[in-house]
Parts: structure tokens; sequence; C-alpha cells
């Protein structure tokens, strides 16, 4: 690393109707240096990225990379400066190739400049990203498709690699590749942005931290030199109240899964196979699993989005509910927090206390007799917006105004707050900071306290092993049998995580004994 900034922003400042979202920021990334940008949800991150990106531009302030005044139109400018950005979501045909979601990716001149192909192998090889140019991407994992996105920017070859939660999909085995080619790139001399909730992996990974706070820089840090609690409470600005779990003495079975198999409706999807389970009162189950190894055709299953032949392989206090849909179940007491936080957990243009209707209505009285309680609902939403400390400007604002941290907040605690008796989360803290999750987790802790049974599906092993019971591995549409938590570790569940083919047909196989 030099102490010459390859970019530097000066006093860059973006608003949006009613919210400053960046607030005169400065800051540097050196060449060769692994720059942590961290904050809360809302922050002014993802923002201020963008604008890097040449997607948004900056109302005022100045940028400038490798010496010279830097104003991105759109992204195809910041690549041809040499700023590459693999984002959370991919952007990847699954029914094409490698070589052809990579070309899709590059300029024409880029494209066709040498063998494509072999530039592909070549790159990926250099730096142990291997991937085939011939495979469909429907049938990589997701640490492999990480991979088929990194390598697209490495063959442009990038001066700066904007990098937004990099590892929220990846086991511990493949954050430990992915470090490996980034500390490889920085000696090379490529700099890395790098955003990521996850406070333990910047301390090992990064150089420097710039930290925002309401949109403003509020301080930098060495993080190797700070505790996760002490990066997290620079981020909130305040003590960071970590809730425990305590031991609990299971009781009924509140929710039982017998001999689940169930054929995918997508093309890349995957089979259930043979999956059986049971959450007691007071439990929380935690599924671990990389994305991609049948958790949303378990979801669908559960929440009753796919009903199912036999009923009894699913019940609910002893009742059979498989052949229910979502409305019946909830009317059990079952409520559910899907993965997908816009467009399937919330409408995007309706407004908070809309969105509690979705799932609340009948059970919290929003719509007696079948009209709508505006004077409810808005109630309702503000307990939430209270309980959860969800940062948004009124219970009328649209649900896609609030950032993804604070939204993912507002419908976990629209579920919690209505005490049911079983709930079931997908991905309950994706890509929310140290505090939201703390609060997340808290609010769970409690409702299984009070006699609730809780599946939890997540990648995120740091919130399994903190809130979790128990916990089992979903690998290639097989559900590990779960051990207790204090009996695991995060190397014995990366492993199971990597579903290799002969853990799990040895598992099939003890399982048909």
């Amino acid at each position: 690393m030099t102490d010459a900034p390859i970019l530097k922003l000066q006093g860059v400042t973006k608003t949006f109707p009613g919210v400053i979202a960046n607030d005169n920021v400065s800051f540097a990334v050196g060449e060769g240096e692994i720059h942590a940008l961290l904050g809360e949800n809302g922050a002014g991150k993802s923002t201020l990225v963008k604008m890097i990106y040449g997607v948004q531009k900056p109302d005022s302030g100045e940028m400038t990379f490798r010496g010279k005044p830097y104003a991105p139109a759109r992204p195809f400018d910041a690549r041809a400066e040499g700023v590459g950005m693999v984002f959370q979501h991919f952007s990847l045909f699954e029914t094409l190739t490698v070589h052809e979601n990579i070309a899709l990716g590059l300029s024409k001149a880029e494209a066709a400049r040498g063998d494509l192909r072999r530039r592909i192998i070549d790159v990926s090889a250099a730096y142990g990203l291997k991937v085939d140019p011939a495979r469909l991407v429907g049938t990589l994992s997701v640490g492999e498709r990480q991979r088929v996105e990194i390598v697209r920017c490495l063959l442009t070859g990038p001066k700066l690699l904007i990098m937004d939660e990099p590892t929220s999909v990846l086991t511990p085995q493949e954050v430990g590749v992915l470090f490996q080619t980034l500390r490889r790139l920085a000696s090379e001399g490529c700099s890395i942005l790098y955003i990521s909730h996850k406070l333990e992996e910047i301390r090992s990974l990064c150089d420097r931290a710039t930290v925002l706070r309401g949109g403003r820089v509020v301080g930098s840090c060495d993080p190797g030199q700070e505790t996760t609690r002490s990066l997290a409470e620079m981020m909130i600005g305040a003590t960071l109240n970590t809730p425990r779990r305590e031991p609990v003495e299971p009781g009924a079975i509140r929710l039982q899964v017998a001999e689940l198999s169930l054929t995918s409706d997508e093309q890349f999807g995957v089979d259930l196979e043979n999956v059986s389970f049971n959450v007691r009162a007071g439990e929380i189950l935690g599924v671990a699993g990389v994305a991609g190894n049948g958790q949303t055709e378990l979801m669908e299953a559960l929440i009753g989005e796919r009903t199912l032949r036999f009923p009894r392989q699913i019940q609910l206090d002893g009742v059979p509910i498989g052949h229910e849909g979502p409305k019946a179940r909830r009317s059990r007491g079952m409520c559910f927090a899907p993965e997908e936080r816009l467009g399937h957990a919330s409408v995007p243009g309706m407004s908070l206390w809309e969105n509690t209707l979705l799932s609340a209505g009948a059970s919290n009285d929003l719509a007696p007799g079948g009209i709508i309680s505006i004077a409810n609902a808005s109630r309702f939403a503000g307990e939430i917006v209270g309980a959860l400390n969800v940062k948004t400007a009124s219970v009328r604002s649209a649900a896609r105004s609030l950032s993804g941290g604070n939204l993912q907040k507002f419908i976990m605690g629209r579920e919690i707050l209505q005490n049911p008796k079983v709930l079931i989360a997908s991905q309950p803290t994706w890509g929310v900071d140290a505090g939201a999750a703390a609060a997340i987790h808290r609010v769970l802790l409690e409702l299984a306290k009070s006699g609730a049974a809780v599946l939890i599906i997540s990648q995120d092993l740091d919130e399994l092993f903190t809130i979790s019971t128990r916990i089992s591995v979903i690998a290639g549409g097989h559900l590990f049998a779960s051990q207790p938590t204090e009996e695991l570790t995060v190397e014995t569940l990366g492993l199971a995580m990597g579903g290799r083919s002969k853990e799990i047909r040895a598992a099939r196989e003890a399982a048909h004994v």
C-alpha cells in the first residue's frame, strides 16, 4: 500500500426529497489499500458507492481518481476509468453460459480482445477463482456465481474494486478463498473499497475504515486495532446491547415436519428429499446453508405457498396443515417473514401502515368487519417502529423509501408483534447493521421465551450461533440432523454447508437405513 490516494472525495453531498443521503463527505482510498466503508443502515454507504460507480451523480463536491477529476455519468464510464464493482445481488442470466454472461458485461472492445474463453480460464486460475466458461450459470453454486462476477471485473483490469456485502452468501471456506484473492489484488496495486456488516471480517481484512453515520463521516480507524464491539458502537454512536441466549427447557412440539419431499418449480431449483424435523415451544431452530440448496423450496412448503398432497407432513400443535395455504396457516397462529423484502414481504409503493394489513389484518383487528381501520393500522405500525427503532419519517412513508435494514426491522417486527405460536423467518438480519441485528435478535429471543417455536433459515453463522437452541444444515435439498449449538463449530458447519456430494450421499443412505 502506498500513501498516494487513488480515489479522493471532497465535500460530496447528495440529497433526495426530504433526505440528505450524503452530507459533505470527504475521505480517500490509498493505492493498494483495502478500505472499509462502515455505517449502520441508512448511513449513506450505498448512495456513496453508486456515485463512485456512476449510477448516481453528486449534487455538489468533487471526486478525483488517480489524480484527475472524476465524474462518471454511467457505470460504463467508471469501468473505462478502471473502477469495477461486484454488487450484493448478482446480475447474471441463469440460462446463459459463464462465457456469455461475462461477454455481456464487457464493452465490445474488451470482449473482442483476444480469445475471451482463454482469458477467462487464465484469469480465474491466476487468482484461485476457478470457473468453467462453458457451464450454464444456473448450474453453479452461489459461491461460483460470485467468482464469475469477480472474474468479469478482473478482465477489465480494475484499479479500484468495490465489493458490496461480498460474503453474505458464502461458506466460511469460500470466504477464506475470497480473502486470499482480495489480498493478492491489493498486493498488486489494486485498491479495494469493501462494504460489509460482518465486523470480524473487517478487522481481519481491511487496512483502514471510514465510518458514516447519518450521511456524514464521523471517524476513521485501523480496524485491526478495534474490537467488533467498538466498531459497532462507532457506527451507531451508542452502547451496543448484545442479547444473550439463555438456557431453555423446551416445551411441547409446536411445528413438526415429517418425510417432506418436494420437486422444485424452478428450472435450476433444488428438490427437497425426505426432510424431517420438529421445533418445540421455547426453541429457536437454526437452518444453515448456502443459498440455492433448497431453502426457497422449504420456505414455500412451510408457509403454504406450495401445498402438499399429504396434510400430515406439516403439523402445527398436532393439527395437519400441509394442505392449507398461507392465510389459513396464519389464522392458526403461524407468522412468517420471507427473504425478499420488497415485493414478497412488503409492497414497495404502499405505506408502512398499509403494509401491516398484508399479514396482521385479522390477528390485530386492523380491519374489523372487513373495513380497514386506518387508525388501528397506523397505531400498530407505530408500535413496530417504536419497538424495533425503525428509522422512518412517518408510518405513512412508502416501504421503498426505507433503507434495506430499516425495512427488514419493520417486516420482522410486524410478524413478531403478532405473538405467533410459530414464527418462520428466512434471512432475518440480511444486510442489517450490528445495532439492528441485535434489536431483531432480542425480540426473537423474547418471542421464544414466551413459548413460541421459532425457525430461522440463515446463511449468517454468527447469527445462528447467537440465537439458536439447535442448528441443522440444508445442502442439496437434504436436511442434516440438528445438533445443540454448544456442540458445533463454525468450521464443521461450513464443511456441511459446502454440500459435498459424498457427505450428502452418505447422509441420505444413513437416513434410509
